[in-house]
């Protein structure tokens, strides 16, 4: 069966490409939430027809509201009672595309160059989207049927928090019900170095608001005596972390599990140069947080409070000397295992009460929050998987955490208490999240195989 799904997959590529250009032409992004943007939906209908075309089963596009994005589900069930099911999730919304004059070609334009597909979404997480879909087709299309039990759970607001996949998450438990979830949603350490997250950071998105006066005043007239919201919103957030990036909110790593030796000594063997990542891969002058600890372990397994941006006053064309009577501050928290949401939360909007200049006013808005995960390593579908990882790229995988988080994966982990495989095929070089995204298409095609062969591998086991 993997056999001649295999050399199914070697003779298709050129239109596996040609069908992935035309889904990144769809400018699915979830941030845009105006009630008349169908981009989310046409990107939703698109993989309906993808899933119904290579002969998935029960294919649906579920809405549950205006303002909330479509979620798609499939299924394939016919493998055997006896043979394991894998829950498949990725998403197909993407990223918005500012600043768009820093693209060497349109955002939505597809374009092949120096063997890479750029555009947005073609590495997150479009791109691999379609891997998914093409491994499964590859099996249907030559063997009528697939080497396992097959449910499928795609979205289209992972970009923008999320909360209708959770919602369904919980209210379909049973029906979601599987023996392992492959997140398809993250990448490679390095070029041919095959790699398996082995936990995720937990976020808390918040809104910092400041008010001053009661409206927006004259520099001059009323400078020197009246407050500034600016002014007391830099103050709160300097208060926030020392110069070197340890945030002050007490008792922030009192909960902070840290890693094992196992995973110490592992990511102490990855190839990484700290002045090439420095200069050549951020661009810039030094690095900063505890040097008491690798820059893996401040990235991955330490957490973070970061200002994403801040608004307030006047900052356009020409000069307006105000006093802004207002300003605000979007501020988030990358959280690690052991650490609850919740507290973390109600600890930083405590904080910020406390520093909070006597000039001025603040609020504190919690957008979102979401715990950090991590996952056991030796299960036995983490190891098909690095088995199938070797099978086609003939390397041993590597185990490392992720900086990043993806809420939806810790879950699946509690409620659906399967094992949660993440992993993927982009390379560090691949622009997640900024201009010039692209997907290297020698992993494209690897990663369709991979996957092939991860069925093939899970197939074998007994549920």
């Amino acid at each position: 069966m993997f056999a001649n799904a295999r050399a199914y997959w070697q003779s298709g590529k050129d239109k596996f490409l040609a069908d992935l250009m035309k889904f990144l032409q769809i400018p699915s992004i979830s941030a845009n939430r105006e009630l008349d943007d169908i981009s989310v939906m046409q990107a939703a209908q698109f993989v309906v027809k993808q899933l119904n075309e290579i002969g998935m089963q029960n294919v649906k596009l579920h809405t549950a509201s205006l303002l909330e994005h479509p979620l798609v589900t499939a299924d394939w069930l016919h493998a055997g009672s006896d043979k394991p099911t894998v829950l498949l999730y990725a998403h197909f919304d993407v990223q918005p595309v500012d600043p768009v004059h820093l693209w060497k070609s349109g955002p939505f334009r597809p374009e092949v160059r120096d063997g890479k597909l750029f555009a947005r979404g073609a590495a997150d997480d479009k791109g691999q989207l379609f891997i998914l879909l093409k491994a499964l087709e590859g099996f249907l299309k030559t063997s009528g049927k697939l080497p396992v039990n097959i449910k499928v759970l795609f979205e289209g607001e992972e970009e923008s928090g999320g909360e209708h996949i959770a919602r369904y998450l919980k209210a379909n438990s049973a029906a979601l019900k599987a023996d392992a979830v492959l997140v398809l949603d993250s990448g490679m350490y390095a070029p041919g170095m095959p790699t398996i997250a082995t936990g995720l950071r937990g976020l808390i998105c918040a809104k910092v608001n400041v008010q001053g006066a009661a409206g927006d005043l004259h520099s001059g007239e009323h400078g020197g005596a009246a407050p500034n919201a600016a002014q007391g919103l830099a103050e709160i957030l300097t208060a926030l972390k020392t110069p070197t990036g340890r945030v002050r909110i007490p008792g922030f790593y009192k909960q902070v599990i840290a890693p094992t030796k196992l995973e110490l000594a592992s990511w102490a063997k990855l190839p990484f140069d700290e002045e090439q990542y420095c200069r050549q891969e951020l661009g810039a002058p030094a690095l900063i947080g505890d040097k008491r600890y690798s820059v893996a372990r401040r990235r991955w397994a330490l957490p973070t409070l970061e200002v994403n941006g801040i608004a307030g006053g006047y900052a356009g064309e020409g000069f307006k000397t105000v006093i802004p009577a207002s300003a605000s501050a979007n501020v988030s928290m990358r959280l690690v295992p052991g650490m609850d949401p919740e507290k973390v939360a109600a600890d930083f909007v405590a904080f910020v009460k406390r520093v909070t200049p006597p000039h001025v006013r603040s609020e504190v808005e919690i957008i979102s929050q979401a715990p950090a995960m991590v996952v056991d390593t030796a299960n036995p579908y983490i190891q098909a998987a690095a088995d199938a990882f070797k099978q086609i790229f003939n390397a041993e995988t590597v185990y490392v955490r992720v900086g990043g988080s993806i809420p939806i994966a810790a879950d699946f982990q509690a409620v659906l208490g399967a094992p949660v495989l993440i992993t993927g095929f982009t390379l560090p070089d691949c622009n997640l999240h900024a201009p010039n995204e692209n997907l290297d298409l020698a992993n494209f095609y690897a990663g369709i195989e991979t996957i092939g062969a991860y069925f093939a591998n899970v197939g074998k086991m007994r549920s």
